[in-house]
């Protein structure tokens, strides 16, 4: 694996510096040691040993992953290349055609979240790439995950005091992601809230949904 790109991927992913990310790894993992959740500290310890190839070959590996991944190396890996693709992302400005799609047009993930956006007298909704946070258009009523577009099968949940984050459902293919609505409060900020209220992703799981995309955290 190059150490200043992954050669065999196009685009995006292949554009990753895993060497800045090597050389990173050792302050996060410090950081997490510190400061992290105990799950996170532990797998940080089990870690600190590693050599820089094991390492690059960790993250070159997640890399050509563009799905949910649950173990315990999934944190650091993104953690670590997340804000390099995110610059690129930027970098490469917006693309043609992103209104169609479930995947992100840059970097061919999974979405994380979507996002309702004020446009004229309501709303659109755009989709926000787990991995380097583009956001693309995507129909109001179409399921992520497998296309369905019969409303009565596309539920949506809300909790009583988190007004502008619903759960969004699908029960032909039993998935689910999470909406900021920013027409209903503008000062959300969608990567945070869609943390913060993690009581959400509970309820979904206990329902029979799973998660389209882990967020970093892991849930």
């Amino acid at each position: 694996m190059s150490g200043t790109a992954v050669a065999d991927q196009a685009g995006l992913r292949g554009s990753l510096n895993l060497d800045e990310a090597v050389r990173s790894f050792p302050n996060l993992l410090a950081l997490v040691r510190k400061s992290g959740p105990p799950k996170l500290a532990q797998e940080a310890s089990h870690l600190r040993d590693s050599s820089s190839a094991q390492i690059r070959e960790m993250l070159g590996k997640r890399l050509v992953m563009t799905d949910s991944l649950d173990d315990g190396n999934s944190f650091f890996a993104r953690a670590l290349l997340q804000p390099q693709a995110e610059r690129f992302a930027q970098a490469s400005g917006t693309r043609e055609q992103q209104v169609v799609g479930n995947k992100c047009p840059h970097c061919k993930s999974n979405p994380q979240l979507a996002v309702i956006r004020p446009e004229g007298d309501g709303g659109k909704r755009l989709l926000l790439c787990s991995f380097c946070q583009s956001e693309w258009e995507f129909r109001r009523i179409l399921c992520p995950s497998c296309g369905e577009e019969h409303n009565e099968n596309l539920p949506r949940y809300s909790a009583e005091g988190i007004s502008a984050v619903r759960v969004e459902a699908c029960d032909v293919c039993k998935c689910y992601l999470k909406s900021v609505d920013l027409t209903v409060d503008g000062l959300a900020v969608p990567v945070v809230d869609e943390i913060a209220t993690a009581p959400l992703d509970l309820w979904a799981v206990e329902h029979g949904y799973g998660k389209i995309q882990l967020n970093l955290m892991g849930f």
